[in-house]
């Protein structure tokens, strides 16, 4: 663990989106992304890429892991600084049967950490 505050600052956002993902709680990942943010990812073998307005009402309608009784399972795996606001965070978390690695990009603005690009990766549990 680092001494650096923004470590700490970043660990408590990455806290509310794994929480956010756990229960499909769209308006407490809306507090993490920013209103501009993209989600991307080409796992499926051709492009994803979703603005916020398309991808947290998705989140919302899903049956969240929490009401399907998932164990959670996430962790960060790190966290770099390129600077005073800019940092990334690779991830780990799973959502039934897939496991996905995200790679978070940060800005600090306002005084605060936003997720401003997810970009991802999963693979499917081998028992699914």
């Amino acid at each position: 663990m680092s001494a650096d505050p923004r470590y700490a600052e970043l660990v408590e956002v990455l806290t509310h989106y794994f929480d956010g993902l756990h229960h499909s709680d769209a308006g407490k990942l809306a507090e993490v992304f920013h209103p501009q943010a993209i989600y991307a990812s080409a796992s499926e073998g051709s492009l994803t890429h979703l603005t916020m307005d398309a991808y947290l009402p998705m989140v919302e309608k899903r049956p969240s892991p929490a009401s399907r009784g998932e164990a959670r399972r996430d962790r960060i795996v790190s966290i770099e600084f390129a600077g005073p606001v800019t940092a990334l965070a690779r991830v780990e978390c799973a959502i039934g049967p897939r496991r996905f690695t995200d790679l978070l990009s940060f800005i600090r603005l306002d005084g605060r950490w936003r997720l401003i690009a997810k970009v991802f990766h999963f693979d499917l549990d081998e028992a699914a």
